[in-house]
Protein backbone atom coordinates (compact mmCIF):
# COMPACT_ATOMS: atom_id res chain seq x y z
CA UNK A 1 0.00 0.00 0.00
CA UNK A 2 1.59 3.27 -0.95
CA UNK A 3 1.95 6.11 1.61
CA UNK A 4 -0.61 7.99 0.11
CA UNK A 5 -3.47 5.01 0.85
CA UNK A 6 -1.86 4.64 3.97
CA UNK A 7 -2.75 8.15 5.18
CA UNK A 8 -5.46 8.37 3.26
CA UNK A 9 -7.13 5.44 5.52
CA UNK A 10 -5.79 6.42 8.60
CA UNK A 11 -7.68 9.76 8.35
CA UNK A 12 -11.06 8.32 7.25
CA UNK A 13 -10.24 5.55 10.56
CA UNK A 14 -9.68 8.34 12.50
CA UNK A 15 -13.04 10.32 11.52
CA UNK A 16 -14.94 7.30 12.33
CA UNK A 17 -13.77 6.83 15.61
CA UNK A 18 -13.97 10.91 16.18
CA UNK A 19 -17.68 10.23 15.08
CA UNK A 20 -18.03 6.70 17.72
CA UNK A 21 -16.89 9.13 20.43
CA UNK A 22 -19.42 12.06 20.02
CA UNK A 23 -21.21 12.46 22.85
CA UNK A 24 -24.39 10.91 23.26
CA UNK A 25 -26.60 13.80 24.77
CA UNK A 26 -25.97 16.04 21.33
CA UNK A 27 -25.11 13.03 18.86
CA UNK A 28 -28.13 11.96 17.04
CA UNK A 29 -28.50 9.16 14.14
CA UNK A 30 -29.05 10.18 10.36
CA UNK A 31 -32.65 8.73 10.71
CA UNK A 32 -33.37 11.18 13.95
CA UNK A 33 -32.31 14.47 11.60
CA UNK A 34 -33.43 13.53 8.06
CA UNK A 35 -36.24 11.38 6.35
CA UNK A 36 -35.73 9.62 3.33
CA UNK A 37 -37.91 11.76 0.13
CA UNK A 38 -40.64 9.83 -1.18
CA UNK A 39 -41.19 7.64 2.51
CA UNK A 40 -44.36 8.73 3.87
CA UNK A 41 -47.72 7.88 4.69
CA UNK A 42 -50.67 8.57 3.02
CA UNK A 43 -54.00 9.92 4.40
CA UNK A 44 -57.03 8.33 3.79
CA UNK A 45 -60.79 8.91 4.78
CA UNK A 46 -63.93 7.28 4.56
CA UNK A 47 -68.31 7.67 5.52
CA UNK A 48 -70.01 5.16 6.91
CA UNK A 49 -72.44 3.85 9.53
CA UNK A 50 -72.11 2.86 13.08
CA UNK A 51 -74.40 0.38 14.49
CA UNK A 52 -75.75 -1.60 17.44
CA UNK A 53 -75.53 1.55 19.83
CA UNK A 54 -77.65 1.95 23.01
CA UNK A 55 -79.99 4.51 22.00
CA UNK A 56 -77.56 7.18 21.79
CA UNK A 57 -76.96 7.68 17.80
CA UNK A 58 -78.41 10.21 15.74
CA UNK A 59 -81.77 12.11 15.87
CA UNK A 60 -82.88 10.98 12.34
CA UNK A 61 -85.06 13.89 12.47
CA UNK A 62 -82.51 16.27 12.29
CA UNK A 63 -79.18 14.11 10.56
CA UNK A 64 -81.67 12.76 7.87
CA UNK A 65 -78.28 11.71 5.80
CA UNK A 66 -78.24 8.61 8.66
CA UNK A 67 -81.33 7.32 7.63
CA UNK A 68 -80.52 8.32 3.22
CA UNK A 69 -77.30 6.25 4.18
CA UNK A 70 -78.96 3.37 6.17
CA UNK A 71 -81.85 2.93 2.76
CA UNK A 72 -79.08 2.87 0.41
CA UNK A 73 -77.09 0.19 2.34
CA UNK A 74 -79.96 -2.07 3.08
CA UNK A 75 -81.21 -1.66 -0.71
CA UNK A 76 -77.41 -2.96 -1.59
CA UNK A 77 -78.19 -6.04 0.87
CA UNK A 78 -81.68 -6.53 -0.89
CA UNK A 79 -83.62 -5.30 1.30
CA UNK A 80 -87.16 -3.09 0.20
CA UNK A 81 -88.57 -1.13 2.15
CA UNK A 82 -91.91 0.41 1.98
CA UNK A 83 -92.45 3.39 0.24
CA UNK A 84 -92.81 7.12 2.37
CA UNK A 85 -91.33 4.61 5.51
CA UNK A 86 -89.74 7.04 7.97
CA UNK A 87 -86.89 5.33 9.86
CA UNK A 88 -87.00 6.37 13.51
CA UNK A 89 -83.40 5.09 14.98
CA UNK A 90 -81.38 5.77 17.77
CA UNK A 91 -78.61 2.96 17.30
CA UNK A 92 -77.55 4.14 14.43
CA UNK A 93 -74.81 7.11 13.73
CA UNK A 94 -73.03 8.42 10.67
CA UNK A 95 -69.21 8.72 11.16
CA UNK A 96 -66.04 9.77 9.08
CA UNK A 97 -63.57 7.17 9.29
CA UNK A 98 -59.63 8.12 8.49
CA UNK A 99 -56.44 6.50 8.80
CA UNK A 100 -53.13 6.68 7.22
CA UNK A 101 -51.67 4.16 4.86
CA UNK A 102 -47.97 3.47 6.14
CA UNK A 103 -45.27 3.34 3.61
CA UNK A 104 -44.75 0.20 1.97
CA UNK A 105 -47.41 -0.97 2.98
CA UNK A 106 -48.89 -4.18 1.26
CA UNK A 107 -52.40 -6.01 0.56
CA UNK A 108 -53.77 -7.39 3.72
CA UNK A 109 -51.66 -5.56 6.31
CA UNK A 110 -53.72 -4.17 9.28
CA UNK A 111 -53.42 -0.64 10.37
CA UNK A 112 -55.70 1.47 12.72
CA UNK A 113 -58.83 3.61 12.11
CA UNK A 114 -60.38 6.71 13.44
CA UNK A 115 -63.66 6.72 13.63
CA UNK A 116 -65.65 10.30 14.69
CA UNK A 117 -69.10 11.10 14.76
CA UNK A 118 -70.64 13.14 11.79
CA UNK A 119 -74.26 14.00 13.45
CA UNK A 120 -75.59 14.66 16.53
CA UNK A 121 -74.51 11.17 18.26
CA UNK A 122 -74.36 11.33 21.78
CA UNK A 123 -72.01 8.26 22.20
CA UNK A 124 -70.19 5.89 20.23
CA UNK A 125 -69.73 3.16 22.81
CA UNK A 126 -70.48 -0.02 22.04
CA UNK A 127 -71.11 0.85 17.94
CA UNK A 128 -69.65 -1.46 15.38
CA UNK A 129 -68.64 0.16 11.99
CA UNK A 130 -69.70 -1.47 8.96
CA UNK A 131 -67.46 -2.26 6.25
CA UNK A 132 -66.49 1.30 5.10
CA UNK A 133 -64.00 2.13 1.88
CA UNK A 134 -61.36 4.30 2.64
CA UNK A 135 -60.04 6.90 -0.51
CA UNK A 136 -57.23 9.22 -1.26
CA UNK A 137 -56.58 11.91 -2.46
CA UNK A 138 -57.27 10.45 -6.24
CA UNK A 139 -60.75 8.82 -4.64
CA UNK A 140 -59.28 5.27 -5.69
CA UNK A 141 -60.05 2.63 -2.64
CA UNK A 142 -56.85 1.74 -0.86
CA UNK A 143 -58.29 0.23 1.96
CA UNK A 144 -61.63 -0.97 3.76
CA UNK A 145 -62.41 -0.45 7.77
CA UNK A 146 -64.67 -2.67 9.71
CA UNK A 147 -64.75 -3.54 13.62
CA UNK A 148 -65.74 -2.67 17.30
CA UNK A 149 -65.17 0.38 18.54
CA UNK A 150 -62.62 1.26 21.31
CA UNK A 151 -63.94 4.16 22.97
CA UNK A 152 -61.64 5.87 25.66
CA UNK A 153 -64.25 7.31 27.96
CA UNK A 154 -67.19 7.25 29.88
CA UNK A 155 -70.86 8.79 30.47
CA UNK A 156 -74.11 8.44 31.99
CA UNK A 157 -77.00 10.44 32.61
CA UNK A 158 -80.24 11.20 34.42
CA UNK A 159 -83.16 13.49 35.54
CA UNK A 160 -82.18 16.32 32.73
CA UNK A 161 -78.16 15.85 34.33
CA UNK A 162 -75.31 13.81 32.67
CA UNK A 163 -71.64 13.98 32.85
CA UNK A 164 -69.04 12.49 30.83
CA UNK A 165 -65.02 11.47 30.71
CA UNK A 166 -63.64 12.29 27.69
CA UNK A 167 -64.79 12.48 24.29
CA UNK A 168 -67.27 9.67 23.50
CA UNK A 169 -68.10 10.62 19.93
CA UNK A 170 -64.66 9.70 18.66
CA UNK A 171 -63.29 6.43 18.81
CA UNK A 172 -60.55 4.01 17.45
CA UNK A 173 -60.23 1.00 16.02
CA UNK A 174 -57.09 -1.17 16.26
CA UNK A 175 -56.00 -2.95 13.15
CA UNK A 176 -59.39 -2.16 11.70
CA UNK A 177 -58.55 -1.39 8.36
CA UNK A 178 -57.56 -3.84 5.89
CA UNK A 179 -55.29 -2.37 2.86
CA UNK A 180 -56.56 -3.42 -0.29
CA UNK A 181 -54.45 -1.41 -3.00
CA UNK A 182 -50.62 -0.60 -2.56
CA UNK A 183 -48.81 2.82 -2.88
CA UNK A 184 -45.92 2.37 -4.65
CA UNK A 185 -42.47 3.61 -2.63
CA UNK A 186 -39.48 4.05 -4.57
CA UNK A 187 -36.64 4.67 -2.49
CA UNK A 188 -34.43 6.87 -4.31
CA UNK A 189 -34.93 7.03 -7.92
CA UNK A 190 -31.89 5.52 -10.04
CA UNK A 191 -28.58 6.21 -8.95
CA UNK A 192 -29.79 8.19 -5.87
CA UNK A 193 -31.68 8.70 -2.82
CA UNK A 194 -32.76 12.04 -1.35
CA UNK A 195 -32.50 12.87 2.45
CA UNK A 196 -34.50 16.04 3.66
CA UNK A 197 -33.94 17.49 7.24
CA UNK A 198 -36.78 18.21 9.19
CA UNK A 199 -35.44 21.86 10.02
CA UNK A 200 -33.48 23.72 7.00
CA UNK A 201 -29.93 23.93 8.52
CA UNK A 202 -26.50 24.19 6.32
CA UNK A 203 -24.67 23.41 9.45
CA UNK A 204 -26.49 20.02 9.84
CA UNK A 205 -26.49 19.35 6.32
CA UNK A 206 -22.98 19.74 5.83
CA UNK A 207 -22.21 17.42 9.05
CA UNK A 208 -23.99 14.91 7.51
CA UNK A 209 -22.36 14.99 3.98
CA UNK A 210 -19.13 14.64 5.86
CA UNK A 211 -19.98 11.72 8.40
CA UNK A 212 -22.08 9.62 4.88
CA UNK A 213 -18.85 10.70 3.16
CA UNK A 214 -16.12 9.36 5.97
CA UNK A 215 -18.29 6.37 6.32
CA UNK A 216 -18.77 5.07 2.70
CA UNK A 217 -16.15 6.89 0.89
CA UNK A 218 -15.84 10.26 -0.75
CA UNK A 219 -18.43 11.86 -2.99
CA UNK A 220 -20.89 9.40 -2.06
CA UNK A 221 -23.00 12.23 -0.94
CA UNK A 222 -23.36 15.86 -1.86
CA UNK A 223 -25.24 18.82 0.03
CA UNK A 224 -28.33 20.24 -2.58
CA UNK A 225 -29.22 23.07 -0.34
CA UNK A 226 -29.95 23.68 2.97
CA UNK A 227 -32.31 20.91 3.69
CA UNK A 228 -31.58 18.60 1.12
CA UNK A 229 -28.69 15.89 0.48
CA UNK A 230 -28.54 13.60 -2.44
CA UNK A 231 -26.26 10.23 -2.02
CA UNK A 232 -25.30 7.77 -4.02
CA UNK A 233 -26.66 4.15 -3.57
CA UNK A 234 -26.69 0.96 -5.10
CA UNK A 235 -28.96 -0.56 -7.54
CA UNK A 236 -29.27 -3.46 -6.38
CA UNK A 237 -32.75 -3.72 -4.10
CA UNK A 238 -30.91 -5.78 -1.66
CA UNK A 239 -27.91 -3.90 -1.60
CA UNK A 240 -29.61 -0.80 -1.02
CA UNK A 241 -32.01 -1.76 1.81
CA UNK A 242 -28.61 -2.42 3.79
CA UNK A 243 -26.89 0.44 2.01
CA UNK A 244 -29.49 2.49 3.73
CA UNK A 245 -29.87 0.70 6.96
CA UNK A 246 -26.01 1.54 7.73
CA UNK A 247 -27.10 5.19 6.14
CA UNK A 248 -29.66 6.16 9.02
CA UNK A 249 -27.41 4.64 11.77
CA UNK A 250 -24.45 7.04 10.89
CA UNK A 251 -23.80 8.75 14.22
CA UNK A 252 -23.70 12.96 13.78
CA UNK A 253 -23.91 16.14 15.67
CA UNK A 254 -26.57 18.40 14.63
CA UNK A 255 -25.83 22.05 14.45
CA UNK A 256 -27.30 23.89 17.14
CA UNK A 257 -30.91 25.41 16.60
CA UNK A 258 -31.48 28.79 16.55
CA UNK A 259 -33.30 30.37 20.10
CA UNK A 260 -37.29 30.37 19.84
CA UNK A 261 -39.81 31.18 22.01
CA UNK A 262 -43.02 29.76 20.95
CA UNK A 263 -46.21 31.10 22.84
CA UNK A 264 -49.51 30.00 22.44
CA UNK A 265 -52.04 32.91 22.74
CA UNK A 266 -55.19 30.89 23.63
CA UNK A 267 -53.50 29.13 26.44
CA UNK A 268 -50.96 31.16 27.29
CA UNK A 269 -47.98 28.84 27.37
CA UNK A 270 -44.80 29.84 26.99
CA UNK A 271 -41.97 27.57 25.87
CA UNK A 272 -38.37 28.46 25.54
CA UNK A 273 -35.54 26.83 23.89
CA UNK A 274 -31.66 26.89 25.23
CA UNK A 275 -30.29 28.96 23.43
CA UNK A 276 -32.43 32.10 24.25
CA UNK A 277 -30.65 34.96 25.56
CA UNK A 278 -31.45 38.52 26.90
CA UNK A 279 -30.11 41.75 26.61
CA UNK A 280 -30.34 44.42 29.47
CA UNK A 281 -33.13 46.45 29.92
CA UNK A 282 -35.92 47.64 32.26
CA UNK A 283 -39.76 46.30 32.72
CA UNK A 284 -42.55 47.99 33.96
CA UNK A 285 -45.99 46.45 33.76
CA UNK A 286 -49.30 47.13 35.08
CA UNK A 287 -52.91 45.54 35.39
CA UNK A 288 -56.07 47.83 34.94
CA UNK A 289 -59.11 46.03 35.93
CA UNK A 290 -63.04 47.48 35.86
CA UNK A 291 -64.94 45.80 38.47
CA UNK A 292 -68.73 45.89 37.81
CA UNK A 293 -70.93 44.91 40.22
CA UNK A 294 -75.35 45.00 41.29
CA UNK A 295 -77.18 44.16 44.22
CA UNK A 296 -81.02 44.33 44.45
CA UNK A 297 -82.66 46.16 47.14
CA UNK A 298 -86.09 46.12 48.36
CA UNK A 299 -88.17 49.13 48.59
CA UNK A 300 -91.11 48.52 51.11
CA UNK A 301 -93.82 51.07 51.49
CA UNK A 302 -95.06 52.26 54.87
CA UNK A 303 -97.73 50.27 56.17
CA UNK A 304 -101.22 51.42 55.18
CA UNK A 305 -99.77 54.06 52.66
CA UNK A 306 -101.42 51.88 49.87
CA UNK A 307 -98.13 51.09 48.03
CA UNK A 308 -95.95 48.71 46.13
CA UNK A 309 -93.00 46.66 47.26
CA UNK A 310 -90.37 47.38 44.18
CA UNK A 311 -86.95 45.60 43.79
CA UNK A 312 -84.67 47.65 42.06
CA UNK A 313 -81.08 47.29 41.16
CA UNK A 314 -77.73 49.56 42.54
CA UNK A 315 -74.86 49.39 40.12
CA UNK A 316 -71.68 50.54 41.17
CA UNK A 317 -68.61 51.08 39.23
CA UNK A 318 -64.87 50.67 40.43
CA UNK A 319 -62.02 51.01 38.17
CA UNK A 320 -58.58 50.30 40.21
CA UNK A 321 -55.16 50.21 38.31
CA UNK A 322 -52.27 48.14 39.97
CA UNK A 323 -49.18 49.90 40.90
CA UNK A 324 -46.46 49.53 38.51
CA UNK A 325 -42.76 48.91 39.60
CA UNK A 326 -40.01 49.27 36.84
CA UNK A 327 -37.79 45.70 37.45
CA UNK A 328 -34.30 45.92 35.93
CA UNK A 329 -33.15 43.11 33.95
CA UNK A 330 -29.75 42.33 33.47
CA UNK A 331 -27.94 40.81 30.37
CA UNK A 332 -28.25 36.79 30.96
CA UNK A 333 -26.56 34.35 29.04
CA UNK A 334 -28.09 30.97 30.19
CA UNK A 335 -31.96 29.77 30.00
CA UNK A 336 -31.87 29.32 33.85
CA UNK A 337 -30.89 32.98 33.91
CA UNK A 338 -34.24 33.99 31.85
CA UNK A 339 -36.58 32.33 33.22
CA UNK A 340 -35.30 33.82 36.86
CA UNK A 341 -35.47 37.32 35.25
CA UNK A 342 -38.87 36.53 33.86
CA UNK A 343 -40.34 35.25 37.21
CA UNK A 344 -39.04 38.53 39.03
CA UNK A 345 -41.02 40.50 36.82
CA UNK A 346 -44.46 38.48 38.83
CA UNK A 347 -46.59 38.64 35.65
CA UNK A 348 -49.10 36.15 34.85
CA UNK A 349 -48.52 33.74 31.99
CA UNK A 350 -51.25 36.01 30.01
CA UNK A 351 -49.42 39.03 30.95
CA UNK A 352 -46.03 37.17 30.03
CA UNK A 353 -47.42 37.18 25.92
CA UNK A 354 -47.18 40.98 26.35
CA UNK A 355 -43.90 41.64 28.31
CA UNK A 356 -42.06 39.23 25.95
CA UNK A 357 -43.79 41.15 22.48
CA UNK A 358 -42.77 44.41 23.88
CA UNK A 359 -39.00 42.68 24.60
CA UNK A 360 -38.46 41.79 21.30
CA UNK A 361 -39.91 44.89 19.32
CA UNK A 362 -37.26 46.91 21.80
CA UNK A 363 -34.40 44.36 20.53
CA UNK A 364 -33.88 43.10 24.18
CA UNK A 365 -34.77 39.27 23.16
CA UNK A 366 -32.52 37.67 21.24
CA UNK A 367 -34.84 35.20 19.98
CA UNK A 368 -37.66 34.17 17.38
CA UNK A 369 -40.71 34.82 18.59
CA UNK A 370 -43.71 32.80 17.26
CA UNK A 371 -47.14 33.08 18.29
CA UNK A 372 -49.25 29.97 17.97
Amino acid sequence: MSLTNFLRCLGCAAMAALLLAIPAAHAQRVKDLAAVLGVRGNQLVGYGLVVGLDGTGDQTTQTPFTTQSLQAMLTQLGVTLPQGLQLQLKNVAAVMVTATLPPFARQGQQIDVTVSSLGNAKSLRGGTLLLTPLRGGDTKVYAVAQGNLLVAGAGGGGGGSSVAINVLNSARIPAGGTVEREVPTPVGLGDYVYLQTEQPDFTTVSRITEAVNTVFGAETASAVDGRQIRVRAPLDSTQRVAFMSRLENIVVQPGEASPRVIINARTGSVVMTQMVRLSECAVSHGNLSISISREPQVSQPGAFSGGETVVTDQTSVEIRQDKAQVLHLPATVSLNEVVKALNAVGATPLDLLAILQAMKAAGALKADLEVI
